[in-house]
């Protein structure tokens, strides 16, 4: 299971189930992917096929949006969004 977590501009932002736990996001636009780490701060892990632009962009949207983000990361590993 792979839940959609946003999509925005083209991009699709989800994760893939049984992963590690440090809460992160995956980057999805047609054949590119990146990864992304959304703690301690927004970073980019890993990615393949975007451009410099492309990745901007995408922090962006990631920090303008990390809060939700987060909580919809811990649900869906099943923590409390409290715990750390």
């Amino acid at each position: 299971m792979s839940p959609v977590f946003r999509r925005e501009e083209g991009f699709v932002f989800k994760v893939y189930s049984n992963e590690e736990e440090r809460k992160h996001i995956h980057v999805i636009k047609g054949d590119c992917e990146a990864k992304y780490w959304l703690e301690p701060q927004v970073e980019l892990d890993k990615s393949y096929g975007f451009d410099s632009k492309d990745l901007k962009k995408i922090k962006q949207i990631i920090e303008d949006n990390a809060n939700d983000l987060k909580h919809k990361y811990a649900i869906h590993v099943g923590k409390r969004t409290d715990d750390k």
